[in-house]
C-alpha cells in the first residue's frame, strides 16, 4: 500500500509542477460506496456469492491525456458469504489463506477510454502473494457535482481463475472461474480544476 501511495503522490506532484501540460488529480475513496463482490459456480448448478467487507481504493485521473491509476486493496480476513461456517473455510489455508496473506491487491496503471468514456482498467491482481494480469471492464463510469465536491465512480467486473493463485480445493465441483464485481466511488474538492473533457458514462 505504501508503494501505491508513493506512486500517487509522485503523479500529483508531477501534475502540480508548472511545466506539466496535464493535471493528475487524486480522489479520496468513499468507503460507504466501495464494495467488492465475488461469485463462483457451485457443483455446476447454483452460483455461490459473497463480498469482502473491508475495501480501500485510490484513483488518480489525468483527464486531458485520458490516463490514470486505479488501485484496490481487499482485506481477505473480512469475507461474508452469508454462511459463517463457509466464511471460516474461505479464510483458511485451502482458499484465501487470510492469516498468511491478509490483503489482496488490484493495481492498474492503464485506464482505457473510448473517446470520453472510460471502458476499463488493465493491471495486476495479487492474491495469496501470487500476481497475475487482470482486466476490469467498466459497466458504468460517471462523474457528478455534489455540494462542492466532484464525485466519480463506477461499476466494474472481471474474471480470474482461482487455480492461477494456488486455490485448487474443491475443483472441479466448485468452479475455477471467479467473477468479481467492484463498485467504487471517490471524490475531490470541486475547487481543484481539472483539464477539460471529463470522462463520463
Amino acid at each position: 500500500m505504501r508503494t501505491l501511495l508513493t506512486l500517487a503522490v509522485a503523479l500529483i506532484g508531477a501534475a502540480a509542477a508548472p511545466a506539466a501540460p496535464a493535471q493528475a488529480l487524486a480522489f479520496s475513496v468513499d468507503p460507504a460506496h466501495t464494495r467488492v463482490h465475488w461469485e463462483v459456480k457451485h457443483f455446476g448448478t447454483s452460483t455461490q456469492r459473497g463480498r469482502f467487507g473491508a475495501v480501500d481504493a485510490h484513483i488518480v485521473l489525468d483527464r486531458e491525456q485520458r490516463r490514470g491509476e486505479l488501485s484496490v486493496t481487499i482485506d481477505t480476513r473480512v469475507v461474508d458469504s452469508g454462511v459463517p461456517a463457509l466464511d471460516g473455510m474461505l479464510r483458511g489455508a485451502s482458499f484465501l489463506a487470510a492469516e498468511q496473506h491478509p490483503q489482496a491487491y488490484f493495481v492498474a496503471s492503464s485506464l482505457e477510454f473510448d473517446g470520453d468514456r472510460m471502458v476499463g482498467a488493465r493491471g495486476e491482481f495479487t492474491l495469496r502473494g501470487i500476481s497475475r494480469p487482470l482486466q476490469l471492464r467498466a459497466l458504468h463510469f460517471a462523474c457528478r457535482d455534489d455540494a462542492g465536491r466532484e464525485v466519480c465512480g463506477g461499476d466494474f467486473e472481471a474474471e480470474f481463475r482461482r487455480s492461477d493463485h494456488g486455490i485448487t480445493f474443491g475443483l472441479p465441483f466448485v468452479g475455477d472461474a471467479v467473477r468479481l464485481t467492484i463498485q467504487v466511488e471517490a471524490s475531490r474538492p470541486a475547487g481543484l480544476q481539472a483539464a477539460a473533457g471529463a470522462p463520463h458514462a
